[in-house]
């Protein structure tokens, strides 16, 4: 066959083509996915870089939202409006020639404050105001307004209003000033707000904040140096959800970066309100009541109290004592009492202002000691025990007595958490383990359980820097295996907080549900509408036979004086830890209650650190606060100020 006569192969042709159709589709994909990127993702920010090259936006602070108590009425923290004086410098003052003229507006300034308010003599002098103008601008931007004063009087407001056109640069704007009930409610679980540029170097939300990129990008979210913010507390805890937003005031700058034109202002938006647990009338029952009973005590000087619902992990109270007057803050005055003592951790000092907050549980842990032993077949719900008054540990047979070296001859599981049988629990709770698991593995046993009821562990409370507890029995010391055993299980081998020992003994009342605690169940938007409920949450539950939650039920019957009269039948259990030896022996008083006893509503923990045995230094703590919620929510259901108020008007 000729060469003529040979088909032409076109086929890498067509395959080059397909290619290139290929390549120009994939590029044209390309483009058009970046067009709508750069419209769609990035266009508000280029949008907002562009006119920001010659406009600045300069935050104003947004209102804080208010904090009320559980009725939803009575506001604990609110934002009052004030208006105060700022001055904007559109010229450079840096020179001679206008330094005179800064001078001259200061010494006119300072002599209004003087006219309008006489023989005050905390009102700015002419330098304090020339230190405010910051002529260097080494406080703020050339183009932010100076703060001259704040909290100005009726008749400032209208002078200036007036004199406007003679004070070029001059605005009386509105801000908002923090105030808390003066009551002083649950002062340390409110918390307080201190200024954003003292908090960046402390607090990682805050330095995370000021350098995100949404705040860059979002005026709104824009800190001013100046803000007030959360530092502890629920201020801090709900810190985003109080802001609201920034304002802003829009202004063109000129190359000397100084304002030029007129400012344009968009207001700040509103923050969320946020709606507590906290009932002010049981409240102030608990602070009144520790603050009652130190009075008493010869040697305790602070006390913590914490009133759980058993269903819901409600915090109705939360009394830490003494507190502080939050609208008046001097920290001298206030340093030993302004941290929350019911779930924080500080030595005592040497003054004697302060004691330890995080005691030995003492005998309140001995109903847990006994689920153990009845979980770990120790022992069982029947078997006897002869206490002799005292169990022996060691080869050299030290002995560990009860209280008072009491003799309790035979006595079951029950009747040892009623008589407080140290020996009881040495023998059966401490020596089972180590005989069952050996030194290691009893303590790691003894551990999980303390954690399965939130002691050791957080509690997942809604609140900033909780201590999780001090827990002797892990340490490396001298102590043998079984000598931590031992002692732990009759409260001296680790110290927990008020609020740790709150959620325990909500658990033995609902029977193995640790509830998470909270403080606030609401939060609601400037206009009042529910934008989020806050549930019951079971963080976790233990399986134990209903038969030995009853034997631990019927233990807690120990005789307390303070609660003579009381209505209602309930369980609760005494402690006395001792801490120290000789001279330095202290011994803390602490008291675990719930009530009713067969269908509980609401669990107390009272801790009065050097407040001797706990039947007198904390159950009348707790016995006031029960009244009080009887008062309020009716431990059967029915509120009793109710029928007070129904029987008032017959």
């Amino acid at each position: 066959m000729s060469n003529e006569d040979t088909p032409v192969n076109n086929k890498p042709s067509s395959v080059r083509m397909n290619m290139f159709f290929f390549a120009a589709f994939v590029i044209f994909s390309i483009l058009i996915f970046r067009l709508a990127f750069v419209q769609f993702v990035e266009g508000p920010e280029l949008t907002y870089m562009e006119t920001s090259r010659n406009t600045k936006d300069i935050p104003l602070a947004p209102v804080r939202g208010p904090i009320y108590d559980a009725t939803g009425e009575v506001a604990l923290a609110y934002s009052e409006p004030v208006q105060s004086l700022y001055v904007l410098l559109y010229e450079d003052y840096r020179n001679d020639d206008r330094k005179q003229e800064a001078q001259e507006l200061a010494d006119e300034l300072a002599a209004v404050f003087k006219q309008f308010n006489p023989g005050d003599n905390e009102q700015p002098d002419a330098e304090e105001i020339l230190k405010r103008l910051d002529l260097e601008s080494q406080k703020a931007h050339g183009y932010t307004p100076r703060l001259v004063k704040s909290d100005l009087n009726m008749k400032e407001i209208a002078y200036f209003m007036e004199k406007k056109s003679e004070y070029p640069g001059a605005m009386v704007l509105e801000e908002n000033v923090r105030k808390y009930d003066p009551d002083r409610v649950a002062v340390q679980v409110i918390g307080y707000t201190r200024e954003f540029k003292g908090q960046q170097d402390n607090l990682d939300k805050y330095r995370e904040i000021s350098k995100s990129e949404a705040t860059e990008r979002d005026p709104g979210l824009r800190y001013t140096q100046q803000e007030k913010v959360g530092v502890d507390g629920l201020e801090f805890q709900y810190q985003e959800e109080l802001r609201g937003r920034s304002g802003y005031q829009s202004i063109d700058i000129n190359l000397r970066n100084l304002p030029e034109g007129t400012m344009q202002q968009t207001p700040p938006e509103k923050g969320y309100s946020l709606v507590s647990t906290i009932n002010k009338e049981i409240q102030m029952a608990a602070q009144q009541a520790i603050t009652d009973e130190l009075r008493k005590l010869p040697n305790a000087v602070t006390g913590y109290a914490v009133a759980m619902e058993v269903d819901t992990g409600n915090v109705v109270a939360m009394a830490s004592m003494p507190d502080y007057d939050p609208n008046d803050w001097d920290y001298d005055k206030i340093k030993y009492v302004y941290r929350n003592g019911t779930m924080a951790s500080f030595p005592p000092d040497d003054s004697k202002k302060h004691t330890e907050s995080v005691v030995l549980l003492g005998s309140v842990i001995k109903p847990l000691s006994v689920l153990i032993g009845l979980k770990e077949g120790l022992f069982s719900t029947g078997q006897t025990y002869y206490d002799q008054g005292y169990a022996t540990l060691g080869k050299d047979g030290r002995k560990v007595r009860n209280s008072h070296s009491a003799f309790n001859g035979s006595i079951t599981a029950r009747r040892a958490i009623e008589k407080s049988s140290n020996a009881f629990m040495i023998d059966m709770v401490g020596k089972g383990l180590y005989n069952k698991y050996g030194a290691t593995k009893g303590v790691e046993v003894w551990d999980e359980h303390m954690k399965e009821f939130g002691l050791g562990v957080s509690t997942g409370v809604d609140l900033p820097k909780e201590y999780l507890g001090t827990l002797e029995y892990n340490s490396d010391n001298d102590e043998s295996g079984l000598t931590r055993l031992a002692f732990a299980s009759f409260g001296q081998q680790a110290k927990y907080t008020t609020l740790q020992l709150a959620q325990y003994t909500t658990m033995l009342a609902n029977k193995g549900k640790r509830m998470e605690p909270h403080l606030v169940k609401e939060i609601r938007d400037a206009e009042g509408n529910v934008v989020k409920k806050i549930k019951p949450k079971v963080l976790n539950e233990v399986d134990f036979a209903d038969a030995y939650w009853n034997e631990v039920h019927k233990g807690m019957v120990t005789k307390v004086s303070s609660f003579d009269g009381f209505p209602y039948d309930y369980a609760r259990k005494t402690g006395t830890s001792e801490q120290g030896t000789g001279p330095n022996k202290k011994e803390n008083g602490v008291f675990i209650a719930f009530a009713p006893r067969d269908n509980p509503k609401l669990a107390i923990a009272v801790v009065v650190p050097e407040g001797g045995f706990g039947s007198v230094s904390a159950s009348p703590i707790a016995r006031k606060i029960f009244d009080a919620y009887d008062q309020v929510y009716g431990l059967d259901g029915t509120p009793k100020g109710k029928k007070d108020q129904e029987k008032d008007t017959e």
